[in-house]
């Protein structure tokens, strides 16, 4: 049974996305943004936790740093907000939270966004920013690329051309209520409108073609679900019963798996889109983050040594 809190958050979140349809906020895409940091301003990083912003040629990014951490492991995040939207500042007390946990270091990036940029530039700076850590010196067998909702799916897209290009893989992959079908032919879409008090199919729409612009939405590097699966790493993939893109996980996985990828796939009943970001106060938050850390620490060896030595534990 789910939490009161939950109940709370719930509310809360279809209350603001009321608010936000009525001023008619999800037209224009620079409300929309400056909302979304809005929001995220009231959300302090947890305890004990550096950050510090620099460039990688000309996209800003940002190091955040547990206190406690494995310092030759790194977990390279990709924010969400339907590629149009969302930034370093919206998610960094999130990222911090699941670094803090883990003993990771994670580098965040803010990739351009559409419709300025479209498809392929967060692609290319998502790209850019894990071939960043292997010029520092960080070793694919101890690199984890993460995001959530958007950036979920551009995570798996950086999975694909990373394969595609002969890349070295990282160790392992998490994705957060991933969006991987920007078709949008989920049943899920219609069938769990009524519970989702975060997204609309319409507004979905929208997003899609803003970031697809030219390209088939049906491009397996916009669509991961489209794609060939076969070859990547491990991937973690959380979603909430509650989703109109719940179909998007559980799709992708069950196809994934039939091509010889593992996948881990964790569908938690009554959660909503990204509710990892409600761990303040929501225990069902603090115990998805925790599952991520436990499964890093299976992944990566090296994380492993260092909870042995107990530096850090999930």
């Amino acid at each position: 049974m789910a939490s009161l809190q939950n109940y709370i958050v719930k509310q809360y979140v279809r209350s603001a996305r009321n608010i936000t349809i009525a001023r008619k906020h999800h037209e224009d895409i620079h409300k929309m943004r400056r909302g979304f940091e809005l929001i995220a301003s009231r959300h302090p990083l947890p305890d004990n936790i550096y950050f510090k912003r620099f460039f990688i040629g000309n996209m800003s990014a940002a190091w955040i740093l547990p206190h406690k951490l494995s310092p030759k492991t790194a977990m390279l995040y990709l924010h969400g907000g339907g590629y149009a939207a969302g930034s370093v500042n919206t998610h960094k007390a999130l990222i911090a939270k699941i670094t803090k946990k883990a003993g990771i270091a994670a580098l965040a990036i803010d990739y351009r966004l559409a419709p300025e940029h479209p498809f392929p530039a967060a692609l290319q700076d998502a790209v850019a920013s894990y071939e960043y850590l292997l010029q520092q010196g960080y070793l694919p067998q101890n690199i984890c690329i993460a995001g959530d909702s958007a950036g979920g799916g551009l995570t798996l897209a950086t999975l694909l051309y990373l394969k595609q290009n002969n890349r070295p893989l990282p160790a392992t992959a998490v994705c957060i209520s991933p969006w991987t079908d920007l078709a949008i032919t989920g049943a899920s879409v219609t069938g769990k409108a009524h519970k989702d008090p975060l997204i609309l199919g319409h507004v979905l729409s929208e997003w899609a073609l803003r970031y697809a612009a030219n390209e088939p939405t049906t491009h397996p590097l916009i669509s991961p679900l489209y794609a060939d699966l076969a070859g990547l790493p491990p991937i973690l993939i959380q979603v909430g019963t509650d989703e109109v893109i719940l179909d998007d996980s559980v799709r992708f996985a069950e196809k994934a798996r039939q091509q010889g990828t593992d996948v881990t796939l964790q569908v938690w009943n009554d959660m909503i889109h990204v509710w990892h970001f409600h761990w303040r106060i929501l225990p069902e938050a603090n115990k998805a983050i925790k599952d991520i850390a436990v499964y890093l620490h299976k992944q990566i060896p090296e994380l492993q040594q260092t909870a042995a030595a107990g530096i850090n534990m999930p």
